[in-house]
């Protein structure tokens, strides 16, 4: 008798580059995904419309259990700007995070990008373990630096967000 983990694991999610339609389906997953901020189905929307060639869905039997929202900013070129990283619960353990973080630098967009950066707050667990071990796998560690602080940016509304950068493993953007 198969154990029920074991069923679910049985398929792996497909990762795709997110169409318009895909809006509301990340959307909801981004809500299920607590500590993550939400924002509006507008702007997921236009992540998934604008943002394609740079963002990446993970679909499981057609339902969205992954999504990766990520951009180059248009004044520095070889960065790839992670904004946000969800895993469904159903999805979870699988090493899904760092898949899709390497599906988006495998694509042609990515190829002049020479590190990966994106914003963690102090007490997102589970952010800092998947930039770490993301880190490790392109043998490197953390920069880490306050970016958008409590008090200057955010009126003390927000948690500080700490700036990650990882320098990429030139042999492996090479290979991308």
């Amino acid at each position: 008798m198969q154990h029920p983990r074991d069923i679910t694991r049985s398929s792996f999610p497909t990762l795709r580059c997110p169409t318009a339609e895909d809006g509301a389906a990340i959307w909801e997953l981004v809500r299920s995904c607590k500590p993550l901020d939400e924002n509006s189905m507008y702007c997921n929307l236009l992540q998934c419309d604008h943002f394609a060639d740079t963002c990446v869905v993970a679909e499981l039997d057609g339902e969205v259990v992954g999504w990766v929202s990520a951009y180059i900013p248009p004044n520095d070129t070889d960065t790839l700007f992670v904004w946000q990283v969800a895993v469904s619960e159903k999805a979870r353990g699988l090493g899904l995070g760092g898949l899709m973080l390497q599906s988006i630098l495998d694509r042609e967009v990515c190829e002049d990008v020479e590190r990966m950066q994106t914003t963690i707050t102090g007490d997102n667990e589970a952010s800092w373990a998947l930039f770490r071990k993301f880190g490790r796998s392109q043998g490197r560690g953390l920069d880490v630096q306050p970016y958008y602080t409590q008090s200057l940016h955010f009126q003390k509304r927000h948690k500080t967000e700490n700036l990650v950068t990882i320098k990429l493993d030139e042999e492996m953007a090479q290979a991308a």
